[in-house]
């Protein structure tokens, strides 16, 4: 296995782009339980990666039903170090267009699974740090390629990660517009805080399809306007994951790849052993 992938979590358009060569699905089991589907593993832009379907193949999954802990999981089993997560996002501002890229580096969380969103407990305490949510580095990055390519993105915003499955009341909308945050979404939230405690560097690229429910003069989001919108998109992702794969470094030596040094509080001595096995892709380093 290569010691270090590139992990890319999104729709089945991202892994069909021109170049994945080496594809092979793996199925991986977790101690969280099932990931949403298999991963494929490959090779694209002369960088070994690894692909995650969200939803899983076919879209199967409610955004409340994925499982975040599994995911991240066995991204981590996979040698995955880096992950860059595709997501279609509702506008809460007039600046943020459908089709434009968000780059966001803020989060807030309107849901209500938090304890499904880390993977300590159960005898072993840790807080990592989150106040910088998003690997600035891999977002700088990702900012660059866009802006080579000429994309219309947005460098930095706040996204409101909401429960869903239903889309936002217009009041629920017009108070997110109304805070100045920039776009809301369903899924990223757990994504990145699982990776943050798995030492993985993340960073959301925000795919903007509508202007969710604040706008009166724009119709409501629907699912057609999303797929729309996500389809004229489908180019200018592929085109940026190619661009920005060769700039990633080889070796991750960033923040992020430090997150667990300081943030263990229990001793060692008195880690369960099942926790410690559950963990162990986690933990390696430090037990």
């Amino acid at each position: 296995m290569p010691k270090h992938r590139i992990g890319i979590i999104g729709g089945s358009g991202l892994y069909q782009i021109d170049g994945f060569s080496r594809q092979r699905w793996v199925k991986v089991k977790t101690p969280f339980g099932n990931p949403s589907d298999e991963l494929l593993t490959g090779r694209l832009a002369g960088r070994e990666v690894v692909f995650l379907p969200r939803h899983g193949r076919g879209h199967r999954w409610l955004p409340s039903e994925l499982n975040h802990r599994a995911n991240v999981w066995a991204l981590k089993h996979l040698g995955v170090a880096w992950i860059i997560s595709v997501s279609a996002v509702g506008s809460l501002q007039a600046r943020y267009r459908p089709c434009d890229l968000v780059l966001v580096d803020q989060f807030i969380d309107r849901t209500k699974q938090s304890r499904e969103h880390t993977f300590f407990g159960r005898g072993i305490v840790a807080h990592v740090a989150f106040a910088e949510p998003v690997s600035e580095e891999l977002r700088q990055l990702l900012l660059q390629a866009a802006r080579a390519l000429k994309a219309r993105v947005h460098d930095g915003g706040t996204y409101v990660c909401m429960e869903g499955p239903a889309f936002s009341t217009r009041a629920e909308s017009l108070a997110n517009h109304q805070q100045g945050h920039a776009v809301i979404g369903m899924t990223n939230l757990g994504e990145a805080k699982c990776a943050r405690e798995a030492e993985i560097a993340y960073a959301t690229l925000a795919m903007v399809t509508d202007y969710d429910g604040w706008k009166a003069n724009e119709a409501h989001v629907t699912v057609d306007m999303v797929l729309e919108y996500l389809h004229r998109n489908a180019g200018t992702a592929q085109a940026l994951i190619r661009a920005v794969l060769p700039q990633i470094p080889q070796e991750p030596n960033w923040p992020c790849h430090e997150a667990l040094r300081n943030a263990i509080l229990t001793d060692k001595k008195l880690w369960p052993t099942q926790t410690r096995r559950a963990l162990a892709p986690l933990l390696a380093k430090y037990g």
